[in-house]
């Protein structure tokens, strides 16, 4: 029968416990929110939604064509030339998703005959990249600059390291600085996602890159999402000038796409020029993460330190995991539950994002309901 492979897909991933389900969430949800990755808070301040709906009104509903036909209004122009500046960076790009932006960076910045290194660590989107791009790629032990130095070692062409700045899954860090004098060693360029990074780290949240002296560089190359701290939806890449004419005239996801409707990209751009003017949220997102963690070990939890907003609790197994992330949710609480395949070490997890607009009374309620509520 036609895809009857699915069938016993699916019976394995139920004795396994790793079904994933849908679950619409209301407008005005009475649960509070540790899911989503909002860190700034700015997915409904009236600002962001302003802008949102005012380029609606100006552009319509979609963009209407790629990006390269009718798809790019002087509204993502705008987003581009003031998203570049905030990071440091000469240029940038914007795509249809932080997914499109890295797979369109690693696929056009590895070609035939190039050696792309990869973190074990990386989001899956750098991942795919990976594979789809022409270069061949060695994965590399998490976060190690001497790893990326011993495979870039290896060979003798064009080369890329790729890595996040800050790991979706437990939060830490990647050592950029490192990576960035490994890639220097062979000539390489480096190639990171700060998808949870921007808004977060660096001056008044300029960034991974930014925060250790690497914006701006010629061989650096950042994506981002504006789906996170910028509350909105969509992808970009920062880089030299030269890499984003390079993007697009190569990129697969940006000339074949449908641009980025202009309702988030009035967004992100009312957001960013919010966190310009508010720079402190950054700040504050950093300082309720610390808290989460520190008021989740001191109750006996097994919680990893958070380098960003994303602080990762550790379950003993997949079934407990989702038991648990389920009996938040009836408690009014509602957390993010990773496992296999999403979790590369195959440790599941409760995953909680700090949000710079939480107060101490809601990050206390959070930590008694995980703590109540645990396996």
């Amino acid at each position: 029968m036609a895809f009857g492979w699915i069938d016993e897909q699916a019976a394995a991933r139920r004795r396994a416990g790793l079904v994933r389900t849908l679950r619409p969430r209301p407008a005005d949800s009475p649960l509070l929110d540790l899911a989503s990755n909002d860190y700034l808070g700015l997915a409904r301040h009236p600002e962001v939604v302003e802008g949102a709906a005012a380029a609606a009104r100006t552009w319509g509903g979609g963009a209407t064509g790629s990006r390269l036909v009718t798809g790019t209004t002087e509204l993502h122009g705008e987003l581009e030339r003031e998203l570049a500046e905030f990071c440091g960076f000469e240029a940038a790009l914007v795509f249809s998703s932080g997914y499109a932006a890295n797979l369109a960076a690693v696929t056009a910045l590895a070609p035939h005959g190039s050696l792309i290194v990869s973190d074990a660590g990386n989001h899956a989107s750098l991942i795919d990249g990976c594979r789809l791009a022409r270069g061949t790629t060695q994965v590399v032990a998490h976060a190690d600059p001497d790893a990326v130095r011993k495979a870039l070692g290896t060979h003798d062409g064009p080369a890329v390291a790729v890595s996040d700045t800050v790991f979706s899954v437990d939060g830490d860090a990647a050592p950029l600085a490192g990576l960035a004098g490994a890639c220097r060693d062979h000539g390489a360029g480096l190639v990171v996602d700060d998808a949870h990074g921007l808004g977060v780290l660096g001056a008044g949240g300029r960034g991974a890159p930014y925060a250790v002296g690497l914006a701006g560089a010629d061989d650096v190359v950042v994506t981002v999402t504006l789906s996170k701290s910028l509350g909105s939806q969509g992808g970009a890449v920062l880089g030299p000038a030269r890499v984003v004419e390079h993007l697009v005239n190569a990129a697969r996801t940006f000339i074949f796409d449908t641009g980025l409707a202009p309702a988030s990209a009035g967004a992100a751009l009312a957001a960013l020029r919010l966190l310009g003017r508010e720079p402190e949220r950054a700040a504050r997102a950093r300082e309720v993460a610390t808290g989460l963690h520190a008021r989740l070990t001191a109750a006996g939890l097994e919680a990893v330190r958070p380098d960003a907003a994303v602080v990762s609790v550790r379950a003993p197994s997949p079934e407990e995991a989702v038991q648990w992330a389920a009996d938040c949710r009836a408690a009014g609480l509602f957390v993010g539950c990773f496992r296999p395949p999403s979790v590369p070490d195959g440790i599941s997890r409760l995953r909680l994002t700090a949000r710079a607009d939480l107060s101490e009374e809601q990050i206390e309620r959070a930590v008694r309901v995980i703590g109540e509520t645990r396996p």
